[in-house]
């Protein structure tokens, strides 16, 4: 009878997935090799409904860069062609976006409740955060720091031994609705501390010495939709007054050279910065929460996908932090950290250089507000799977993404300021 069930639940939630269809769709990669390639795809996103994955907008896009692409089945062919006649070099990174979401549910474990190793649901994530902090009540609790767009209550785990005068390191998941890795990241992570604390000598110091509070998903209300309407959606599900596009780019929201370079002022475009600076009720939630801990909160990680990246400020501007040779020596160690597990290779370094530039993010939002030790990551994988990446890389990917995390909030504790 359980299997039937499982097998029911897995199939309702492919069935789920089909709309809008994906099938057919294609994922492309190309890399321009000069403004005349770059203006050709400037004119495919005018011309048809572009989904830029990596980078998120066809502004970004230079000469030499990779650039992931996805796009309706009865289009790829017309693209195919208009790649080929400007001698454009290109690859198929995926076939048939709805084979590759199908293939993502590949867990074996095919529980009917929640695991760590696939990807769960809202309604699982948050029964999840109360049982957790109600078997763990001297290492756990959850409380309510806002609520979403549609209503929703926005949970907030804290982590940590009980103590006076404790420094704390902040981390979020599930900024961008589709990143479903990120999520399952937070959750691992939890996990790991409630079932390594006494055990595991480095994270018995860190839960001793430290509190961590982790938000495990941001935009609550686009990771649903992600669920029942649309597994490619990344913003939230906010009205955008004169309108029919919904949402807003909750990394593009906060107040961080907003609006400026990296961001758009259309609600219909996926960097969608919003009407104002926290115009979204999630992001004025983590921002109030931030800046109402200002002086414990001593790191801030943000946890996103893809590409395997570790980021720190700046990404609204060139211009370099303060303690640049600090955070790139960090950001140095905790890749290599990361790589010694799986082999799983980084790139590091200031986000507007190292990958492109992007205002109103949350992580230069944070350096600013003076938090010094501030990362953005971004998991598995470099593109073969996207944001659609399979349930049996969640462990690895976890894994390995623990070790970077627990170096740096090591080195935070050690350099408490």
């Amino acid at each position: 009878m359980w299997a039937l069930l499982v097998l029911i639940g897995a199939a309702s939630v492919s069935a789920h997935l089909q709309d809008p269809s994906f099938d057919g769709q294609k994922v492309f990669r190309v890399i321009p090799q000069n403004d005349e390639q770059v203006e050709i795809l400037s004119f495919l996103a005018s011309t048809m409904e572009v989904d830029f994955w990596q980078p998120d907008s066809v502004t970004r896009v230079r000469p030499k860069m990779q650039v992931d692409f996805r796009i309706e089945a009865e289009k790829s062919f017309k693209v195919e062609d208009l790649l080929k006649e400007n001698g454009m070099k290109y690859q198929v990174l995926i076939d048939n976006v709805q084979a590759a979401l199908d293939a993502q549910f590949d867990s074996k474990v095919r529980a009917a409740g929640h695991s760590y190793e696939k990807y769960n649901n809202w309604d699982t994530i948050a029964a999840w955060t109360a049982d957790i902090a109600a078997q763990n009540p001297d290492l756990v609790s959850r409380s309510v720091i806002g609520e979403t767009y549609e209503g929703r209550p926005i949970y907030l785990l804290k982590l940590g031994k009980s103590g006076s005068n404790k420094k704390a390191i902040f981390m979020d998941c599930g900024f961008h609705a589709r990143e479903w890795i990120s999520p399952a990241f937070c959750q691992w992570f939890v996990k790991e501390a409630v079932e390594t604390y006494g055990k595991d000598t480095v994270t018995t110091t860190l839960l001793d010495k430290l509190d961590f509070y982790v938000l495990p998903v941001v935009n609550i209300d686009g990771y649903i939709y992600t669920w029942t309407n649309d597994r490619m959606w990344r913003k939230t599900r906010s009205k955008n007054s004169g309108s029919t596009c919904r949402g807003t780019d909750p990394n593009r929201n906060f107040n961080a050279g907003w609006c400026t370079l990296g961001a758009s002022k259309s609600p219909c475009a996926s960097t969608y910065c919003g009407s104002a600076p926290e115009s979204e009720k999630e992001t004025k939630a983590l921002a109030d929460f931030i800046r109402e801990h200002l002086s414990t909160i001593k790191a801030y990680l943000t946890i996103h996908s893809y590409s395997q990246l570790l980021l720190f400020p700046y990404s609204y501007t060139y211009n370099l932090p303060q303690n640049y040779q600090e955070l790139n020596s960090i950001a140095s160690a905790a890749s290599k950290e990361l790589a010694s597990l799986y082999n799983t290779k980084y790139t590091y370094g200031p986000g507007a250089e190292t990958i492109y530039v992007a205002a109103g993010g949350s992580d230069d939002w944070a350096y600013d507000q003076g938090i010094k030790y501030s990362f953005t990551f971004e998991l598995r994988d470099t593109g073969r799977y996207g944001f659609l990446l399979p349930e049996s890389q969640i462990k690895p990917t976890c894994e390995e993404t623990l070790l970077a995390v627990k170096y740096i909030a090591n080195y935070v504790l050690e350099h408490l300021y």
